[in-house]
């Protein structure tokens, strides 16, 4: 995660709170994404972008970026 974020113009200053971790928190367990969209096969749910908080441990893949997709 730190090394996607470092290579982003935009993100790359939050990379290094997914690099190391303040002693006592510990490092990140979760990450909340805003106006996200759950892409399964080729529909996404919901249409217009919701919020989410997911734990790390549970994701099995993931991307960044801006996608279009249609349903019809």
């Amino acid at each position: 995660m730190s090394e996607v974020l470092a290579a982003s113009a935009r993100l790359s200053d939050f990379s290094a709170m997914f690099a190391t971790a303040a002693p006592e928190e510990g490092p990140p367990t979760h990450l909340h994404f805003h106006l996200a969209r759950i892409l399964q096969g080729t529909v996404g749910i919901p249409e217009t972008g919701g919020m989410y908080r997911v734990a790390i441990d549970d994701v099995s893949a993931w991307t960044m970026g801006d996608f279009s997709y249609s349903d019809h």
